[in-house]
């Protein structure tokens, strides 16, 4: 082991990789700021519940909840009718939906205080009235009583009318939440598990494939097939197929037992869903097959796990990639994950069709037409005849 360097720099090196790389996602995170749409809301409550970390955005009165939050990314939307307050919440992000309650919860809480503080504010005033004048009913009675040599005898017509304090009812806003994706109730698991499911489909046809190639090289069963007229490109092509029947077999089984034991809550197609997982265990293969070629034993290719697999889990959208620093923004896009995790986020928690996915499919398909001829021109090195 110690004659073999690249091994000892995977070692060494991979750990401080992935800290450097963490250090950097959770040092340089921005806040998180949840967009906010309203509709025919009252300006009093729009103000109390505007702070740092929510933006808002006005709609007219015939905008509709679902529509908006899924089309302009809405974190939420409120909407209001006769003093009842409607919000819909996307629940796609935890933390985003965490924040709008927090931010209505304040608001509301806060026009409470205002109220209570003008409320006291008006009896306090009206209350010093009332003592001003009770002063100079005394002041004139004691006058009074000192002229005419009797006290009490005037004053019957002078008693003070008592006034009310007009006091303004602060209005009671009764709040009502609904939820596109999941509920109240739903936990990080629930919330993230398209995305964990991605990964794992992504990571064990990584993972399968890459050893499974790397025997048959080190068996010399791959130096015997180079040795026949087979040609490059139907060896690979043969690896692809073979694997991807086994691939397409371990993606439905995964997706049908995350939505029938877990019972995920889906808001679109489960046919995209598998669509998108199948054409991440395309890319797993193609670049497993590819990766396997610079490892000269199963333990160089389970090195390779940290530098190409884990810093895809934090560029997945398990960790917000637009609060990130700009430079990480970047460096998520060079990445398959983080097309496919978008396109599941997309798919599972805001209903979106092929169309809106159809971008981030195409970049999925690139990757895999792209390992593939890497693995057909990399495969030359290995034909001795």
């Amino acid at each position: 082991m110690l004659r073999d360097k690249r091994t000892l720099a995977l070692m060494f090196l991979a750990p401080l990789f992935i800290l450097t790389l963490m250090y950097f996602l959770f040092n340089t995170s921005s806040d998180s700021i949840a967009k906010i749409g309203v509709s025919n809301v009252d300006t009093t409550v729009v103000k109390a519940i505007k702070n740092k970390h929510v933006t808002l955005h006005h709609y007219s009165v015939q905008a509709t909840a679902k529509d908006k939050v899924r089309e302009d990314n809405l974190a939420a939307f409120i909407k209001q009718k006769d003093g009842k307050l409607t919000v819909t919440y996307q629940n796609s992000q935890p933390g985003d939906s965490a924040l709008v309650r927090q931010a209505l919860q304040g608001g509301l809480t806060k026009i409470k205080v205002q109220a209570l503080a003008a409320a006291t504010q008006t009896q306090k005033k009206a209350l010093q009235q009332q003592a001003q004048v009770l002063k100079t009913l005394m002041a004139q009675q004691q006058k009074m009583a000192a002229a005419q040599g009797a006290r009490g005898t005037a004053g019957a017509n002078l008693a003070p009318q008592s006034q009310k304090a007009q006091v303004q009812a602060p209005t009671n806003y009764q709040v009502t939440s609904h939820y596109l994706y999941g509920s109240s109730d739903s936990t990080f698991f629930d919330t993230f598990l398209p995305i964990l499911l991605g990964f794992f489909v992504f990571f064990f046809v990584f993972l399968i494939s890459g050893i499974s190639l790397l025997n048959e090289r080190t068996t010399g069963t791959l130096t015997r097939l180079l040795a026949t007229p087979i040609r490059r490109g139907e060896i690979i092509t043969g690896y692809l197929m073979g694997y991807g029947l086994f691939a397409l077999v371990q993606t439905v089984i995964t997706v049908t037992f995350a939505l029938t034991v877990f019972q995920i809550h889906m808001i679109g197609s489960v046919w995209l869903i598998l669509l998108i997982n199948f054409l991440l265990a395309l890319v797993a293969l193609s670049m497993g097959i590819f990766v396997s070629t610079f490892a000269n034993s199963e333990f160089q290719m389970m090195q390779f796990i940290p530098i190409l697999v884990i810093p895809q889990v934090f560029f997945s959208g398990l960790i917000p990639v637009d609060q990130m620093a700009n430079w990480l923004q970047w460096i998520a896009h060079i990445f398959p994950l983080y097309y496919g995790g978008n396109a599941l986020m997309n798919v599972a928690t805001r209903g979106v069709g092929f169309s809106g996915i159809a971008f981030e499919l195409g970049i999925l398909v690139l990757f895999a037409a792209l390992f593939t001829i890497l693995n057909v021109v990399g495969m030359k090195r290995y034909r001795r005849v």
